[in-house]
């Protein structure tokens, strides 16, 4: 089941109260439209909001407790694999009073413990109480696909699908962790456990955590975050067989697709003109007639230059007309984003990764026709489809250049010495200014330290898989369920994943041995190597070339990106203005208000394409205004 919940675990008997669990629970009830459940016990409560996706039935609600009281658990996800696991426990004794997945999640650990969070294979997030030994695990998916944040208080430790229902635990304050806004400010996004919230953390993909309490002391003991699971890029010297290996991904990416659209409600696809999501209606539409599919486009009246192209509705629609899909799609506009922002940013709560309300638009549009959908993200990171993000640093000589280089392509929006600048005195006085760069090198350092070109470009997608995916994970999250909509990400299925990244880099990507070899002393130079953007996916698209027209199978990646270098410049300036130079911005307690409006300057005379930054100013002014001042028109009651 899709949907939303929350945990108290304090170390105070019976202060708990009932009216704060269900305030916190109500905070994230569009998450579950369907339902709501709670549990109280002592030291411990949850809260719970359903969507329901599979056994729409009362007997699949939650909290789910174990039929002699011991167990309980509350879930967010989907476990596509739950019918084999359910045969399994019921060769081993287990009877079950459902049809849903939750009722075997629940089995599951009962029987395996830990041990069964590494035979799911899907999306979850969960806690899991044993009242007997007053021991909970808390778990997420492999990938982080469903989120789960922790916030530690005096006598307190809060849980949550979403950090906004912690706004309703009195002991709660928000406030920003300048740590966190530092590495927005590099990466446009955060790496670690850290949030935009002082005292929230995340719990890190991959991993789960033991919270155990002592009766005698009175108090709850945690486990630092365990890995159950981590992505490996190594190549597999056995798969040399480019047709071999193409004939196998295919089978895995139909079965992938297949186990992914089981569902007791409506289910759709997004739909562009790419080869990710035309490779996924592909193989959907032949199992379900008419599926409905979702495709963005924008009003390119005023774009200019590359942003002219786009627009990916006419590709769509070829595709929705050979798969024979209903189909439908928005066009977006200029004004469309200053509309959406403050609901935007209450939704996101962790400012990640660049524009996305275009997506927002389209996950409302998705979500009035069906409750599921599935999307092509993973595609890229498993595949290397962004080639440009490689090539500035694969042929470096040693790993010390290597990550220098690196470091410098995913430093996105401000450039460390360019730091003093941007923020406010007391604010860089508060920070550690290496920690961006130390988090960095501490991800690239967990996928080995070999060197070489193919070894740097798996690094790469290692690194990308653990922050870049990771980012745009939370961010489909929270714009799907904003709208009691659930997204499926088939490329993410565990066997596909996992043969995925044995794949040699060869096979990924195009003309590696034309990559210049660099050295230290050529770094400063503004080094760039430029590659045909369809030089990425290769073996990808040798897998699909039965399932989508050729046309889509050589297509260059493109982004789901609106004409914002030319908007920020005509038809949204005033919008920009408006946010971050009149009536005192909130963001000029933390940043120099000097630095934007020469951002805001080079980009309007065209000296530089700031069209990130500004996107992540705006968020930034947004979160102050509704998360620090509780703006009365956006914080919700």
């Amino acid at each position: 089941t899709m949907c939303g919940f929350v945990g108290i675990l304090s170390n105070q008997e019976e202060v708990i109260s009932e009216a704060t669990i269900r305030a916190m629970t109500r905070m994230i009830e569009y998450r579950g439209p369907d339902g709501e459940g709670f549990f109280r016990d002592h030291f411990i409560a949850f809260g719970h909001r359903r969507l329901a996706v599979i056994d729409l039935s009362a007997a699949a609600s939650q909290p789910m407790i174990s039929s002699d009281q011991r167990y309980v658990l509350v879930y967010n996800g989907e476990v596509y694999n739950f019918r084999e696991l359910r045969e399994e426990l019921l060769q081993l004794g287990y009877s079950f009073s459902s049809q849903s997945d939750t009722e075997v999640v629940l089995n599951s650990l009962i029987e395996w413990d830990c041990d069964a969070i590494k035979k799911f294979n899907g999306m979850f997030a969960f806690l899991f109480l044993d009242r007997k030994h007053n021991r909970m695990i808390a778990a997420r998916d492999r990938y982080g696909i469903k989120p789960l944040y922790i916030a530690e208080l005096p006598e307190t430790i809060l849980f949550g699908s979403e950090i906004k229902a912690f706004l309703k635990h009195p002991g709660f304050r928000v406030d920003v962790n300048l740590q966190a806004l530092d590495q927005y400010f590099t990466f446009q996004n955060m790496i670690g456990k850290d949030t935009l919230f002082k005292g929230v953390k995340i719990l890190p993909p991959g991993h789960y955590q033991i919270f155990t309490f002592n009766p005698q002391r009175n108090v709850w003991n945690k486990t630092s975050p365990i890995q159950f699971w981590d992505f490996n890029f190594h190549p597999d010297e056995t798969i040399d067989d480019p047709d071999e290996t193409a004939a196998h991904l295919n089978r895995l990416l139909v079965q992938a697709v297949e186990r992914q659209m089981v569902s007791d409600v409506p289910l759709g696809s997004y739909l562009s003109g790419g080869i990710d999501s035309g490779s996924i209606v592909s193989i959907a539409s032949t199992k379900m007639k008419r599926l409905t599919t979702f495709t963005g486009g924008f009003d390119l009246s005023s774009a200019q230059g590359m942003e002219a192209g786009y627009d990916e509705r006419a590709a769509a629609e070829m595709l929705s007309n050979r798969f024979k899909t209903e189909h439908y799609e928005m066009v977006l506009h200029a004004g469309d984003m200053a509309h959406v922002m403050p609901d935007l940013t209450w939704h996101l709560e962790e400012l990640r990764l660049g524009q996305c309300y275009p997506n927002y638009y389209l996950s409302r549009l998705a979500s009035k026709f069906v409750k599921v959908v599935l999307c092509g993200a993973g595609g890229d990171e498993l595949f290397a489809g962004y080639p440009w993000r490689y090539f500035g640093s694969a042929n470096c000589s040693e790993n010390g250049t290597f990550l220098k280089n690196y470091y410098n392509f995913w430093q996105r929006l401000v450039p460390d010495e360019d730091k003093k600048n941007l923020f406010r005195g007391h604010v860089l006085n508060r920070i550690d200014l290496s920690a961006s760069i130390n988090a960095f090198s501490n991800v690239l350092s967990l996928n080995g330290s070999r060197s070489g070109i193919e070894a740097n470009i798996n690094r790469s997608l290692y690194f990308e898989a653990k922050s870049f995916l990771h980012g745009l994970l939370l961010v489909e999250d929270r714009l799907s369920m904003a709208h009691g909509l659930e997204t499926r990400v088939p490329f993410l299925d565990n066997d596909l994943v996992d043969f995925a990244c044995r794949i040699p880099v060869k096979m990924k990507l195009n003309n590696l041995h034309q990559i210049p070899r660099i050295d230290e002393n050529e770094l400063g130079k503004g080094f760039r190597y430029q590659l045909k953007s369809n030089d990425g996916k290769r073996i990808l698209r040798k897998a699909i070339e039965s399932l989508v027209p050729s046309e889509v199978v050589e297509r260059a990646k493109q982004g789901f990106s609106s004409p914002d270098v030319s908007w920020y410049r005509g038809e949204s300036l005033d919008y920009v203005k408006e946010m971050l130079t009149k009536n005192t911005p909130c963001i000029y307690e933390y940043i120099e208000k000097d630095f934007v409006l020469k951002s805001l300057k080079d980009h309007m005379t065209g000296r530089h394409n700031c069209r990130l930054l500004i996107w992540s100013l705006l968020c930034f002014e947004w979160w102050l205004r509704v998360f620090m001042n509780q703006d009365t028109a956006h914080s919700r009651s």
